[in-house]
């Protein structure tokens, strides 16, 4: 489920579960929950920009001597 969402769903899902955090107004329990959503959301993030990285990256040419 998750994993199908793109960089920018999983950043704004993210933002979201931040946003509900640095409000205070949840239990314990709930706290725990929104901080493992947020760690989900975060590693997606991080799989998509590794993945775009990869696709983008230049690499130098070897010099080549005549």
């Amino acid at each position: 489920m998750s994993q199908d969402l793109t960089y920018e769903q999983a950043l704004e899902k993210l933002d979201e579960r931040l946003k509900v955090l640095e409000d205070g107004n949840l239990s314990l329990e709930d706290a725990l929950k929104a901080v493992d959503d947020a760690r989900i959301y975060l590693k997606i993030c991080t799989e998509r920009l590794d993945a775009a990285r990869k696709k983008i990256e230049v690499r130098a040419e070897p010099e080549t001597r005549e």
